[in-house]
């Protein structure tokens, strides 16, 4: 289905803000290179959204984190009759809340790192359940946060509780999980006619301890290798998982899948992000580099991809 009048929405008001702005201006340029007609729209809240959008035949969301991936504007949208890019609502919550995405990936028969989930009760107790159950090192990571937001690595036991803390007083909740050493990860996916296919693998290797919030978006700080250096075999089954981890979440149009490939090349699916990065640092614009598809055309399928219906898992 070709449209002409786009709405490039980015900006929101969560911690990735920068990301989405950096996102949002490539993805509109890329459009207007394209002939659509690019209402280029940059917000602080949801509140300013309903008259921004006024007028618009589709919504390219480049709202990343929050209420932007949450599921909320998605909900906005489908009330508004309104189509948009990226999962609908009942994915785009599942992949952002990781206790959510894990079960769903568990009942897939996926592969995850051990892990437990704190919402409330005794931190003190949980942090020693974890020691016991899962061992060391440990990360800690934010329940509903992306692009690494609030991720740590706890090696030595005296730190885990203060960590722990810490990270409920900013956020609220979080993810305990065995570190797994290995190699970092990612393939993104991108659908036609509503079927998911995977994209070359992206291998990152940070210049510090690990792929975190700076490593990704400071140019310079990790060093991209795509297609990832991998056997045939190990690669094929990467792909494979990162498709099954897409559909078990019941997610549309495209995604990236962050995996940590074991020391055993097991892959261990972390997370799925419903509104991938576009900077000129994020994976997914790499990945379809790597197949020949160029940024312009990249967005533009993305695009045609808000047609398509979202496929409701429960």
């Amino acid at each position: 289905m070709r449209t002409n009048r786009v709405a490039v929405l980015a900006g929101g008001d969560s911690l990735e803000r920068e990301v989405s702005l950096a996102s949002g201006a490539r993805v509109a340029a890329a459009l207007s290179t394209r002939g659509y007609q690019v209402q280029h729209v940059e917000i602080a809240d949801l509140n300013e959204i309903v008259a921004s959008v006024r007028g618009v035949d589709v919504v390219f969301n480049c709202l990343h984190g929050g209420t932007g991936e949450d599921g909320t504007v998605q909900l906005l949208f489908d009330a508004m009759d309104l189509p948009y890019t990226g999962s609908g609502p009942v994915a785009s919550d599942r992949a952002l809340d990781k206790p959510q995405a894990r079960a769903a990936f568990r009942t897939a028969g996926l592969t995850i790192p051990p892990g437990m989930s704190y919402q409330s009760g005794d931190i003190a107790g949980f942090c020693a359940q974890a020691i016991t159950m899962i061992g060391l090192p440990l990360v800690l990571k934010p329940t509903n946060q992306g692009s690494s937001v609030g991720v740590q690595i706890v090696r030595a036991e005296a730190e885990l509780r203060a960590k722990a803390e810490a990270l409920l007083r900013q956020f609220g909740s979080l993810v305990i999980e065995r570190y797994i050493s290995g190699r970092d990860l990612t393939v993104g996916i991108l659908e036609k006619d509503g079927i998911p296919t995977a994209l070359p693998i992206v291998e990152m290797r940070p210049k510090q301890e690990f792929y975190n919030y700076t490593a990704k978006y400071t140019p310079g700080m990790t060093d991209f290798l795509v297609p990832a250096p991998l056997p045939a075999q190990v690669a094929t089954h990467v792909q494979q998982a990162a498709v099954a981890a897409h559909r078990a979440l019941g997610c549309r149009g495209f995604s990236r899948v962050d995996f940590r490939l074991g020391e055993d090349s097991t892959p261990y699916v972390l997370e799925v992000n419903t509104i991938p990065g576009m900077t000129p640092t994020s994976d997914l614009p790499m990945a379809a580099a790597a197949a020949g598809i160029t940024f312009d055309k990249l967005v533009e399928q993305m695009l045609q991809t808000a047609f398509s219906k979202e496929v409701l898992k429960v």
